[in-house]
């Protein structure tokens, strides 16, 4: 039974190498990669190997190497199709269905991949006769060797409509199935015979993941060219947006002793992919002229980690960086991430390499940057950041981009690395940054003046009670409150203890989950404080609206309850009437006018 490409991929995918091996051996983590006695010879010392990152096993006491599937076959003896019948069960996937026409497709894609193959040796043949003189002297000016032309197949398409065309033929090829290859263009009127798709263009052979030739890139000689490079058309084989040029090259060199890289390095083009390999990272790789999409992300993280992007430094590269933060970010879990390297302004890889050679190159990989930086760049330079509302919009836009990012986990780090950007560039001006608060403040703060005003009347401890309340209900409206809270005066002592545990906890985690909220709480020795609070959740919920009031109606309850709280401060009956009309209509669209009536308020009652 024969098994698809995809079908085998995605069961390496769910299925690592130790869950298999671990079943006979008993394995230990020794760095990235884990370690046991081989169950296929007799020793005492380990010298098994198993690296889940780069989904192999290997044994130096027999120099056995393969994956999870090849592993039961030595192990346990099974054929090939057991051995996949057996990962695919522990994956939880159905086998696929013995299926004839996809057997006929393999068939037929057998032999296109065959007349792709020589077409690919016409082409290189063409490179070093006369009618490629005029290639070989480009490809002279940008560095390449003849030797490099064989090492990268590099060939030519000659001028002319029947070259490739005459070629195949005569070596029996059909019409239809040059045109099926891509390597030949049907023309609208029946009766014109089919000609040569690529013309005049310096050929670069394009491979699938399992390595084999499915397509071709062409670079135009002719200055005035429309289309500079052109790719095959899109058939049965060849779907651009799901490869990269020089994939499978590039995952075994990445892979190979003493590279030590985390991931591939992504350029923009076919040169560049070249230039790299040659000058020492041949772990390169290049989409076929299209932004990075899904499936070639997916691709990249197959190889490594932590692959690194290339752009150009210039305006059109930091876009084009940009756009790859965005496809990236729902995609991101702990396990798949991005760099990103920007190169001098105008310059790519290929020119950096020739100009300043690979030490170059090597430095502008290690200044690379992890994507969490390359987003809050995006954010940073979408405006002009010198007036109050411009940074909340900074904020808008980073919550904004966290809700893209699906895994919870990631997100969460997301979100703390990039509120403590926010806070460490422009600061939080309700609180010093780093002030902890000590046990003895909570004496400090609860004065006798204080007690007696906590016994003034139940209905402002009430309301001091449902702030906090509400907070501890939905700790992720301090994303919108945080500022006012903190600045608010509160006389009830639970709640001016639980203000300054939030405040401690805010400080240090910017996090809204609800759980590690009350742990801290309670490690704060406010745990009877809390479970008090709790008891009058329901009181809170329905006073903010329910378990199903929007987010927005809760915050506006929120700030007028806090406002309300501050017209009973000293210094307030001034301006009671005011702040009781804002109260009285508050809407989405004053809710920041209202907070700036707040801060107002508190600057007059200080000076």
């Amino acid at each position: 039974m024969k098994f698809g490409e995809h079908f085998l991929d995605e069961l390496k995918a769910r299925v690592r190498v130790s869950d298999v091996v671990g079943k006979h051996v008993k394995l230990k983590r020794q760095g990235r990669e884990m370690a046991g006695l081989s169950p296929f010879t007799n020793e005492k010392t380990p010298s098994f190997f198993v690296n889940d990152e780069k989904g192999f096993y290997h044994c130096f006491s027999s120099g056995k190497h393969g994956d999870s599937i090849s592993f039961l076959m030595e192990v346990e003896g099974l054929s090939f199709p057991e051995a996949v019948e057996r990962v695919a069960s522990m994956a939880g996937m159905e086998m696929p269905k013995a299926d004839p026409e996809a057997e006929k497709r393999a068939e037929a894609n057998k032999r296109t991949i065959s007349w792709i193959e020589q077409a690919q040796g016409f082409f290189e043949k063409s490179l070093q006769r006369d009618m490629g003189k005029e290639a070989r002297a480009y490809l002279k000016t940008r560095g390449l060797t003849g030797e490099d032309c064989k090492r990268f197949g590099i060939g030519y398409a000659p001028d002319r409509f029947d070259a490739l065309r005459g070629e195949l033929t005569q070596a029996g090829a059909g019409l239809d199935k040059l045109v099926e290859a891509g390597l030949l263009i049907k023309p609208d009127d029946p009766s014109k015979t089919p000609w040569d798709r690529f013309r005049h263009r310096i050929m670069f052979p394009i491979s699938d993941p399992r390595g084999r030739l499915i397509a071709f890139g062409g670079r135009a000689l002719k200055k005035d060219e429309k289309a500079k490079y052109l790719n095959s058309p899109e058939t049965n084989l060849f779907h651009k947006g799901k490869l990269l040029y020089r994939y499978p090259e590039a995952r075994k060199a990445l892979h190979a002793p003493g590279v030590g890289a985390r991931g591939l390095i992504v350029a923009e083009g076919y040169m560049d992919v070249i230039a790299l390999a040659k000058a020492g990272f041949a772990h390169s790789v290049a989409p076929l002229g299209t932004a990075l999409t899904e499936e070639q992300l997916a691709l990249l993280w197959r190889a490594g980690p932590e692959p690194i992007l290339c752009f150009d430094g210039d305006k059109a590269g930091l876009r084009a960086a940009f756009r790859s933060v965005e496809r990236a970010l729902p995609l991101l879990t702990p396990g798949q991430t991005l760099r990103f390297a920007l190169l001098p302004d105008g310059q790519d890889p290929d020119d950096l390499i020739r100009e300043k050679g690979p030490s170059a190159m090597g430095e502008v990989l290690e200044r690379s940057v992890p994507l969490v930086d390359m987003l809050w760049r995006r954010e940073v330079e979408a405006e002009r950041l010198d007036t109050p509302e411009a940074k909340a919009g900074l904020k808008d836009r980073i919550f904004a981009a966290l809700r893209e990012i699906k895994h919870t986990g990631v997100q969460e780090q997301y979100k703390t690395a990039l509120l403590a950007k926010f806070d460490a560039e422009f600061g939080r001006p309700q609180w010093k940054p780093n002030a902890k608060i000590k046990p003895q403040a909570f004496k400090q703060k609860a004065s006798q003046a204080q007690i007696k005003k906590m016994q003034a009347g139940s209905l402002h401890a009430a309301r001091e009670k449902r702030i906090i309340g509400a907070i501890l209900e939905w700790p992720n409206m301090l994303e919108q409150v945080d500022q006012t809270l903190f600045g608010l005066e509160f006389h009830t002592l639970e709640c001016v203890k639980l203000q300054n545990s939030l405040l401690n906890y805010w400080q240090d985690t910017i996090s809204v989950d609800k759980r590690a909220l009350h742990a801290h709480i309670e490690e704060d020795g406010l745990g009877a404080v809390l479970k008090n609070f709790k008891r009058d959740r329901n009181l809170v919920v329905s006073g903010f609206g329910g378990v199903d009031a929007e987010y927005k109606l809760r915050i506006r309850t929120w700030l007028a309850e806090a406002l309300a709280l501050e017209g009973n401060t000293r210094g307030a009956r001034a301006r009671k009437d005011t702040r009781g009309r804002v109260a009285d209509t508050i809407r989405s669209e004053n809710t920041d006018a209202l907070q700036r009536l707040m801060r107002s308020s508190r600057e007059e009652r200080n000076s």
